[in-house]
Order: C-alpha cells, then sequence, then structure tokens
C-alpha cells in the first residue's frame, strides 16, 4: 500500500471515483451515460487545475497501481494577524474508500499522513464536515466536533 500525492495520470481513477462515491450516496436520482459525460468534462478541467494549483492536495492510497481510497485537501489562507505568524488551515473534502476496502484502516491511515503533514508543514488546522455515518471515523481518527458554522444562501 502507498499514500501518496495525486498526479495528472490519476485523473481517470479520481473522476471514476467521484461518480461513484455521487451515486452511493444518492441512490434517489437516476444519472444517464450524457450525465457522466459532461461530469466527466467538469471534473477533469477540475482536477487539472487542482493537480497544478498551490492549494488543493489530493492524497491517495494506491495498491497494485489502483487508487482505492482518497481525501482533497484545499489549503484556506488567513488573514494576517499582528503580533504573529499566520497559516492557512486546511478544508477536508470528498473523502471516499472503495466498498470493498472498507473497515481495514486504509482511510485512517490515509488520514494519520495527512495529518502529519499537516503537522509538519505548520498549517493551522483541519476542518471537516462529516456526514452523519461518518462522525465516529473522524473521532477516532483525532478529530473532534465543534459548534456549527453559520451559513448564507443566496436568494
Amino acid at each position: 500500500m502507498k499514500f501518496r500525492l495525486a498526479e495528472r495520470k490519476d485523473i481517470d481513477q479520481l473522476i471514476q471515483m467521484r461518480w461513484d462515491f455521487t451515486i452511493e450516496d444518492n441512490d434517489m436520482k437516476i444519472f444517464t451515460k450524457s450525465d457522466f459525460e459532461s461530469f466527466k468534462a467538469e471534473c477533469h478541467t477540475f482536477l487539472e487545475s487542482a493537480l497544478k494549483s498551490e492549494t488543493w492536495f489530493i492524497w491517495v492510497a494506491e495498491q497494485d497501481a489502483k487508487i482505492i481510497s482518497h481525501i482533497y485537501i484545499q489549503l484556506i489562507e488567513k488573514v494576517p494577524r499582528p503580533g504573529r505568524i499566520t497559516y492557512p488551515f486546511a478544508y477536508m473534502t470528498n473523502v471516499y474508500t472503495e466498498k470493498e476496502y472498507r473497515k481495514q484502516g486504509i482511510g485512517s491511515k490515509l488520514i494519520t499522513t495527512i495529518n502529519e503533514w499537516v503537522s509538519e508543514n505548520n498549517y493551522e488546522f483541519i476542518i471537516v464536515w462529516p456526514s452523519d455515518d461518518s462522525v465516529e471515523y473522524y473521532k477516532r481518527n483525532g478529530y473532534v466536533r465543534c459548534k456549527e458554522p453559520m451559513e448564507y444562501f443566496p436568494s
């Protein structure tokens, strides 16, 4: 098992995994081949840009050249404050492990790798909005509940 940052060669696998993640999480909507093709184009553009950026980091767990788990991290810059050095924080999203590899500790090893990377790079903290089903996973990996953020939805 190898834990590493995603590369351009991984884009097709990442697109398929994002599609599978969405389908698994949304059994109410029927998606068509046309839906996949438009999604694929949009996601490919996003991933190309993300992989070139200095703010997105896509971590993967790879086994036999197949990506089996991934976690996306976006760094968020903070406004500087007088009297202290300001470091970005990390927003964690799109946490996914393929079904047949779940409950084997792979996701926890990947998140541990990310936690160490965040610490080594002096990022201030990691924030994630877990689904109800994933709260225990994050707790097992050292995450704690915080007060809910406030949201604004433009009409």
